[in-house]
């Protein structure tokens, strides 16, 4: 279904089927930090290999959307002071949440996504200059046909002092980032960049161009602040850099 089945279908029914598996995975073993829900162990999840313990089945975060969630609780001022958020290609983990927050002026955009507020382009954000405190933006870089065009406009949209949050797979093993316009076919894409709808793959290079757009880069390696019991518990990536950008 993740493979042949468009996101924008998924994201109608997906939490409904979902909520029955629950039922299925009863246990303590395994906690979402998002909902609190506890859990035998966590669905499986992924498109080309499926990641054992990844997919919660009541909140449907995933393994990054864990850890993001405990480094907005401990490491920012997300949860208690008031801030205009733009959250693009929003997760639905995150979405009912962020809406019932009273300190949160929260806004969803999306190209295609039945769940967004705002049909949008991120090449061309909808929004003036310095509208919001706070931009999320996860996993729609390798996507983008220009990506530092798209990160430009996350700036443009922030205002001073404002901060973004924009993650990508990000693959350590490699020093520069691997694209070719020129590449089409989806099963070339699939092989050179882990899915047949990824424009790149990303190396260490990645916060660099971040920093091409204009910001500040924080690569925050947060997963190392949390011991070993937590990262058993809320089921969290084995590695993963948390990019926490600036508008200074």
């Amino acid at each position: 279904m993740l493979r042949h089945v468009p996101r924008r279908y998924i994201q109608y029914f997906s939490h409904y089927i979902l909520k029955v598996v629950a039922l299925f995975y009863y246990g303590n073993k395994v906690q979402c930090p998002i909902d609190g829900r506890t859990y035998r162990t966590f669905l499986p999840y992924g498109r080309l290999n499926p990641r054992p313990n990844a997919l919660c089945p009541s909140s449907l975060s995933l393994e990054r959307h864990r850890l993001m969630w405990l480094f907005l609780r401990r490491k920012t001022n997300f949860f208690n002071e008031h801030l205009k958020l733009l959250h693009i290609a929003p997760e639905l983990c995150f979405i009912k949440i962020f809406k019932k927050m009273e300190n949160i002026d929260y806004t969803t955009g999306d190209i295609e996504s039945p769940l967004a507020d705002v049909k949008m382009d991120v090449h061309n954000i909808p929004f003036d200059d310095d509208t919001f405190d706070v931009v999320f933006c996860n996993h729609v870089m390798e996507h983008v046909e220009n990506d530092i065009k798209a990160m430009s406009e996350i700036y443009r949209v922030l205002k001073s002092g404002g901060w973004a949050i924009i993650q990508s797979p990000v693959y350590p093993e490699i020093e520069k980032t691997i694209e070719d316009p020129a590449v089409t076919d989806p099963k070339e894409r699939e092989r050179l960049f882990g899915q047949d709808d990824h424009l790149r793959k990303y190396g260490r290079d990645y916060g660099d161009r971040l920093r091409k757009a204009g910001f500040k880069v924080t690569e925050d390696h947060f997963l190392d602040e949390i011991n070993e019991k937590e990262r058993i518990r809320y089921a969290l990536p084995g590695e993963e850099i948390i990019y926490f950008c600036e508008k200074i």
